[in-house]
């Protein structure tokens, strides 16, 4: 069968060795009041891996996991893990969720309820969603890829996984690499796209530009901070798209090394500390080192160098779109660039919220959806 019923594993060993390991850190020398001028706060980054080790429980978390609906999906040669939550209005429209790096399916826990069951929470209870949530190949419980597998091929499985759970029109939502994979699904299989819902513009999207276009000063004065952005603290980025197993092995081999990988764009990323908690923050560092995911998560960022969301003449997203800009964004373009290769129907500027939307502000996410996609009911 292609879907088989999932449970998230835990295993008393793999905790018990974990904390070992974050016992045994060789810290590096400090810095006096270096904060995160170098990289990640030395002194944050001892205090919870001090938490980690005496306090953090891993099979507590796995068993909150278990309360939502895990299956696999085979396709493609891949596994694909998933979650799939029936909507409980009178008809509900079918959303399939995609996260990014460093994120997982995680960021999307407290979405789902206010998306399959608005009525609980406040809302219209005709505005319902069943969703589907998959990890990306290489991330959390999915199956570890190959070669070539990016955003396109990566849009191609969520295709056939909707298939073969039987909706054959659904809409799609994303943020970071789930962004560009929502972009590819409404390219490459638009005749089953409703619309898509955004909260980040693909960093290598680029619109077609025919000969002589002139770019307004906002769209000229984004480019540049995108030059500028990448200059100062796209290092991760470039190590992760050219040389990938390279920092791997270390981080692999390290929790407290994985830690500060991650932990460092929780904190650039998200719209203020203290957003997201220090069990939440863990619970998706954990997943990462219990998988062994880190290596493959990488290798998205390889493969999409290699396929970038470069728009050639008369392609665009077609189908309607919506934007949802949360202030605390990395990188936002100005709203024409974005037009210049989307079917814009609606864009909302957030109050407030960062990099992981549905994970930091659910609530408004879920509100910006049901506006949006109630035109499809």
């Amino acid at each position: 069968m292609p879907i088989r019923p999932f449970s998230p594993p835990w295993s008393a060993e793999a905790d018990e060795d974990l904390r070992q390991r974050l016992d045994r850190t060789r810290w590096p020398a400090q810095v006096p009041d270096s904060g995160w001028k170098y990289g990640t706060d030395p002194g944050f980054l001892r205090d919870i891996c001090r938490y980690w080790r005496e306090r953090f429980d891993w099979k507590t978390q796995v068993e909150r996991m278990a309360a939502l609906r895990h299956f696999t999906f085979s396709g493609h040669g891949l596994d694909i893990h998933f979650i799939h939550e029936a909507g409980k209005g009178p008809a509900p429209i079918p959303l399939i969720l995609t996260h990014g790096w460093p994120g997982s399916f995680l960021e999307f826990v407290k979405l789902i309820p206010l998306l399959t069951d608005p009525g609980s929470h406040g809302a219209d209870p005709a505005d319902s969603f069943s969703v589907v949530v998959p990890s990306l190949p290489g991330f959390g419980f999915s199956g570890q890829p190959g070669r070539g597998v990016n955003a396109f091929t990566t849009a191609d499985l969520w295709a056939a996984l909707m298939s073969e759970l039987g909706y054959e029109r659904f809409a799609a939502q994303g943020g970071d690499i789930g962004a560009s994979v929502t972009t590819a699904l409404a390219l490459r299989h638009s005749d089953r796209l409703l619309g898509i819902h955004l909260n980040f513009i693909p960093g290598s999207y680029r619109p077609h530009l025919p000969p002589g276009t002139q770019l307004t000063a906002a769209e000229e004065g984004f480019l540049a901070d995108v030059a500028r952005w990448r200059d100062e603290h796209g290092a991760y980025a470039h190590i992760q798209r050219t040389t990938p197993l390279t920092a791997a092995c270390g981080l692999n081999d390290s929790p407290a090394g994985l830690a500060a990988w991650i932990l460092e764009k929780f904190h650039h990323w998200a719209d203020g500390d203290g957003v997201l908690t220090p069990d939440e923050l863990l619970t998706n560092v954990t997943l990462y080192w219990m998988t062994g995911t880190i290596y493959s998560s990488f290798r998205m960022y390889y493969e999409g160098g290699k396929a970038p969301l470069f728009l050639a003449e008369n392609e665009r997203v077609r189908i309607p779109c919506a934007v949802a800009h949360f202030p605390g964004e990395i990188l936002f373009p100005p709203s024409l660039w974005v037009e210049r290769g989307f079917n814009v129907e609606q864009w909302t500027e957030m109050p407030r919220g960062g990099h992981f939307a549905a994970w930091e502000q659910p609530e408004l996410l879920a509100d910006d959806l049901r506006c949006f996609l109630r035109q499809f009911r």
